[in-house]
């Protein structure tokens, strides 16, 4: 059993979509769950959707939304001949699911209908990808993943019912994988990021969404390897449009992989780690542009001898709080401090205490920020800098620490033996 996982990069073209096709005829005889992810810019337009409707501009949603249509009822009619006139049936079920909300008036949060209107990507993209691949003779069951995973109503950042999803998976597993039939059935096709209530309402499931329900089917179905496709050679020591000499990594433990994701490398979400470290499944980060290249090996096994790894993170604030009476920073205003960071949900990119003072360093999300600082200020005297730039650098040595500060000046430093970090502007 394998776990593939295809983002949208890998299906925002026609020429890219037929590559998948050309993927996944490799393995079509081999058991396979395919998660799917919406087509290309898809997820940022419903995003506008949502925020246009929730902002009482019914007009203006439909309008965006109308957009959308069209740009998925064209690819399916590039793609498709035979099996046209049903995928269009299901993607009109699915315009529908949307507008019927769209004529309506926002009652709830936000957070409510941004998971009714942006869940709606991925439903589409498979919808079009599995009649595509039936048609071109691979065979796959597309299946609705808010059938099989289930979550809580903490809307766009939903925590998974783990007894029930694994219950629904693993009936699956037993049903569609049949492990007595000599041939096997063909591949399970679904969305990733998505689930829903024991409502029966969309949820989505938060930042790199899909590469955790990938994790998350690897990790029930006791699979043999999760494979990420993506449009690079393979996890790099930096991003390769930042740093053109960034070097490929071969292989890499699932501890490094979750420290380069704290300090902000855009590579593997922890939350998609634990299923697979839980279980030692390892993590295959391939590429969808050339399939012979051997991509990166992520798993429990410990490597050393690393390349520096940098992870650069621009538009950063930094927070000064200072005591108001010149009283050290204790347990107090500590706690304090931490309550209001868990209820904003704001995590620090980095945080130096002194003897009557503290510094944040924080991702600039102006209304975030500004609430912050409000909150605080009854604590502490606030100052805010911002245009700031946040060095990570893994596995370090002077020579390159050197060179990348070279003519910076510098606001912040924390130093350990396997991490440096620096801001400065």
């Amino acid at each position: 059993m394998k776990v593939f996982k295809f983002g949208g990069a890998s299906i925002n073209s026609i020429d890219r979509i037929h590559g998948v096709k050309n993927i996944l005829s490799l393995y079509q005889h081999e058991k396979l769950v395919v998660i799917i992810s919406a087509m290309g810019k898809t997820t940022n337009a419903l995003e506008k959707v949502a925020e246009a409707f929730y902002s009482g501009k019914k007009e203006e949603a439909l309008q965006l939304f109308s957009v959308i249509k069209k740009q998925h009822l064209t690819t399916a009619k590039y793609l498709l001949v035979t099996h046209y006139n049903a995928c269009e049936a299901q993607l009109n079920n699915f315009f529908t699911e949307v507008e019927w909300l769209l004529h309506d008036k926002p009652a709830l949060d936000f957070d409510y209908y941004y998971d009714q209107v942006v869940c709606m990507g991925e439903l589409l993209s498979t919808c079009i990808m599995s009649a595509y691949l039936n048609e071109a003779g691979i065979a796959n069951k597309w299946m609705d993943v808010r059938d099989i995973i289930r979550t809580d109503d903490n809307f766009r950042e939903a925590n998974i019912d783990w007894i029930y999803t694994t219950n629904k998976i693993e009936a699956l597993n037993k049903t569609f994988f049949n492990n007595s039939a000599e041939q096997a059935p063909g591949i399970l096709l679904t969305q990733g990021f998505i689930g829903s209530t024991d409502e029966n309402e969309s949820t989505t499931l938060g930042r790199e969404g899909s590469d955790f329900t990938a994790a998350v089917f690897a990790n029930i179905l006791n699979a043999e390897l999760q494979a990420i496709w993506k449009d690079v050679d393979g996890v790099m020591s930096a991003d390769p449009k930042q740093f053109p000499n960034a070097q490929l990594i071969p292989e890499l433990s699932f501890d490094e992989v979750i420290e380069m994701a704290y300090y902000g490398a855009q590579v593997i979400h922890p939350k998609t780690i634990k299923p697979l470290q839980n279980k030692g499944i390892p993590l295959h980060v391939k590429c969808f542009l050339d399939v012979s290249l051997p991509g990166t090996v992520i798993s429990k096994k410990q490597i050393k001898g690393l390349p520096p790894i940098i992870i650069l993170k621009d538009k950063q604030v930094l927070m000064h709080l200072h005591s108001q009476d010149f009283s050290f920073v204790g347990e107090k205003p500590l706690s304090e401090l931490y309550k209001i960071l868990g209820e904003l949900k704001i995590k620090p990119n980095l945080m130096q205490t002194g003897a009557i003072s503290l510094q944040l360093c924080l991702d600039d999300r102006p209304e975030k920020i500004q609430q912050l600082a409000a909150n605080a200020s009854a604590i502490f005297d606030v100052q805010i800098e911002k245009n700031l730039t946040l060095l990570t650098i893994r596995h370090y040595n002077n020579e390159i620490m050197k060179a990348m500060v070279a003519g910076k000046q510098v606001i912040l430093k924390q130093q350990t033996p396997e991490t440096i970090q620096v801001l400065y502007k």
